[in-house]
């Protein structure tokens, strides 16, 4: 019995600007804005949530089977999820683009700057769920919007349990797509700022889509996150880093402990403990919990 990964596979190319954002940009000129930041430190790896999501489910030893797809630049990445033992059948190619691309800038306050090229990512919604496999769960993560709506209704229609989780994807959708996801879904998560624009499009307080689905969890960064489970909310705390090295890819790691606990029956506090200390690995890494590393 596998979880199905639905998201995306992409490039990422991650600079450190070694000051403060808020410093460089002056509020009062926001209309007329043109900065430059000088990265004196820059690498490019294989990203994506589907992949990194994956990479964490092997560690902890799990049948990985990501639902997505690449471009025609995409050879390296797909031999790479193999070499990990991901199950890669559900990872279309698009011969007549390139793989989604993300440019990710982070500042010494890990404040992250994002731009994104979806590239083949656009055309996801072409790659069907799998239906007639064994699938005990799924996720439905940051993608190509068409794709996000359209395997939620196919993982709803199959009787699939599944995880919401946005993440930046959620401005791409209105309040009646936001509810329609809430309405299909198991479980919803998001981050404290997605949380407050999920309620503000929908019209919703956290307490009322918690109503609505199994369990929600909203994660709070280094307070860990609160979760929400039969009514009741929990304040799941922190795991200290051992150090700030780079928080990218520390939400992947932390849906990756989700879904691990889940499949496994758990409690969702417990589902969160684990993705607070799996997401507090991360950030004390680089590239060692997640399946990238600089090519």
């Amino acid at each position: 019995m596998s979880i199905l990964i639905c998201g995306s596979l992409a490039f990422d190319t991650i600079m450190t600007f070694e000051g403060r954002f808020a410093e460089q940009i002056l509020p009062s000129q926001l209309h007329i804005l043109n900065v430059s930041f000088l990265v004196p430190a820059l690498r490019r790896e294989y990203g994506g949530c589907a992949g990194n999501i994956a990479y964490g489910l092997r560690q902890l030893g799990e049948e990985a089977v990501p639902l997505a797809a690449l471009g025609n630049d995409g050879q390296d990445c797909l031999q790479r999820l193999r070499a990990l033992g991901v199950d890669t059948r559900f990872v279309g190619e698009v011969s007549d683009h390139y793989t989604a691309q993300a440019m990710i800038m982070t500042d010494r306050d890990n404040n992250q700057i994002t731009a994104f090229h979806p590239g083949a990512m656009s055309l996801a919604h072409n790659y069907p769920v799998p239906v007639q496999e064994a699938i005990r769960i799924a996720i439905i993560s940051p993608d190509g919007r068409d794709a996000m709506l359209s395997h939620a209704e196919q993982l709803d229609q199959a009787g699939i349990p599944f995880v919401f989780d946005p993440g930046q994807g959620l401005p791409m959708f209105n309040g009646e797509e936001l509810s329609r996801f809430i309405s299909l879904a198991t479980w919803v998560t998001v981050n404290d700022y997605e949380g407050r624009m999920l309620c503000e499009r929908t019209g919703l307080s956290l307490e009322a889509i918690a109503g609505q689905v199994k369990g929600l969890v909203v994660t709070l960064a280094e307070q860990g996150c609160d979760v929400w489970e039969e009514g009741q909310r929990s304040l799941v705390p922190g795991v200290k880093a051992s150090e700030v090295v780079d928080p990218t890819g520390c939400g992947d790691a932390f849906r990756a402990a989700l879904l691990h606990g889940l499949a496994q029956g758990w409690s969702l506090v417990r589902c969160a403990e684990l993705g607070n200390r799996m997401g507090a690995t991360k950030i004390a890494s680089r590239g060692g919990q997640n399946y990238s590393f600089t090519v």
